[in-house]
């Protein structure tokens, strides 16, 4: 598998896998793994195709937590973070690095709030307790049916 059909394999995982594995390291130095919302899957997230659309390239990754959750502390202590997309019925799955920061841009937090959060986040798209997480991920290393893959990504800012 070249790079380029290692970058689209990847892309199909991540519009398609139900959540996302997100691992941060905690102040003792061990990685914390947790499933999260995959914001960009086509089924569960639709309104997002459009916002994800120009970022096909990069494999940009939103995260939507709660602002009092342990990772915020931990991202804020220690930024290296791994997400992992995968479908585990094949064992295809891909691992993607990076520096993640916490999202401070209002009107994007607007675009991505769903009105069912509420439940997570009482006062809404306002509320203190909703943030954003932004990942442009620098490495990807993964496993497809024909062997392993890896390839690096350019950093963004």
């Amino acid at each position: 598998m070249n790079e380029n059909e290692a970058k689209h394999f990847s892309l199909q995982l991540m519009e398609t896998a139900w959540a996302v594995y997100v691992t941060t390291i905690d102040e003792e130095g061990l990685p914390n793994t947790r499933a999260m919302d995959n914001l960009r899957s086509k089924e569960r997230f639709p309104k997002l195709v459009n916002l994800f659309k120009t970022h096909e390239d990069d494999l940009w990754i939103l995260l939507s937590t709660n602002t009092s959750s342990a990772k915020i502390e931990q991202i804020e202590k220690n930024p290296a973070v791994s997400a992992y997309y995968c479908e585990p019925r094949k064992f295809h799955g891909v691992m993607l690095n990076g520096m993640i920061e916490i999202a401070k841009d209002s009107e994007l937090k607007k675009a991505v709030w769903h009105d069912y959060w509420t439940k997570f986040y009482p006062k809404g798209v306002d509320d203190p307790d909703y943030t954003l997480l932004s990942l442009h991920p620098t490495r990807a290393k993964g496993w497809h049916g024909e062997g392993s893959f890896s390839f690096t990504l350019k950093a963004q800012k």
